[in-house]
């Protein structure tokens, strides 16, 4: 079974990429960020061609969550227990959607940027992550068994090799201590960066300003944190570097895991 996550950053412009990566890859399961419409608006065509569902979750132009999937996604779930909104009204916004899909359950999701360290945004995130751990660790203590991982885009960059340059950082979010310590609750209750260990180095983000691909100037900020269920049966990984070259790419590339 091949699971990837992808923050494509808007699928209606980038739906021709997203197909044929797929096809090429026969990924079983694609977790997608970023798809940027409601589901009247999802380019649904090109993926029923290519022998896939979708299950997703969007609201407006901005954010945005799906699956594109070959078996049932079964359990569908949006939003997660207390899950923050923000804004004037705190109105829910469309971050995060699970499924399972042959017994392994996946969260397909889309973490708040931050911004700034003195925005409301950044509050915003660090109250969105500490609701996510508090109900992975639920879901971890109800099913312990159940193969589970959180994929996606969670703008947190862990390491200090994780960006091109740590001192180019300084004061801005991504790679605050409070952010890190965020990311590492979910290691403490128990999940795991899946990825990490086959491939130390890389980085899944680059910018679209000032040559940050040519130059290699990126992030590793998209991630699979699975439990010790889902981690034991990881076989392989890789993160799609190639994706981020050619005509129209999004920013972000695919990162893949084979389970046995």
């Amino acid at each position: 079974m091949r699971i990837a996550t992808w923050n494509v950053n808007s699928i209606r412009t980038r739906v021709g990429r997203v197909t044929d990566w797929l096809a090429a890859t026969n990924t079983d399961v694609l977790a997608m960020q970023e798809i940027k419409c409601k589901p009247e608006q999802f380019p649904m065509q090109p993926f029923i061609d290519a022998g896939y569902q979708v299950t997703l979750h969007g609201l407006n132009q901005w954010n945005g969550v799906a699956f594109a999937h070959k078996m049932p996604a079964e359990d569908v779930e949006i939003g997660f227990s207390e899950m923050p909104g923000f804004g004037p009204e705190l109105a829910q916004e469309a971050r995060a959607i699970g499924a399972t899909f042959d017994g392994v359950r996946l969260w397909s999701l889309y973490v708040p940027n931050g911004r700034s360290l003195d925005d409301p945004h950044y509050n915003y995130k660090l109250e969105w992550l500490d609701r996510l751990a508090a109900n992975a660790a639920e879901w971890l203590e109800h099913e312990p068994d159940q193969p589970l991982a959180l994929m996606g885009d969670f703008n947190i960059a862990p390491l200090d090799t994780d960006v091109w340059n740590i001192d180019d950082f300084a004061g801005a979010t991504h790679v605050s201590e409070p952010e890190r310590q965020a990311f590492e609750a979910f290691e403490q209750i128990g999940l795991a960066d899946v990825v990490r260990p086959r491939i130390p180095e890389g980085y899944t983000y680059w910018d679209y300003q000032q040559l940050r691909f040519p130059k290699n100037e990126g992030m590793r900020i998209d991630f699979i944190l699975g439990s010790e269920a889902f981690a034991e049966r990881v076989t392989d990984a890789s993160i799609e570097r190639n994706e981020r070259k050619g005509e129209g790419p999004s920013d972000h590339v695919p990162v893949v895991v084979n389970l046995d």
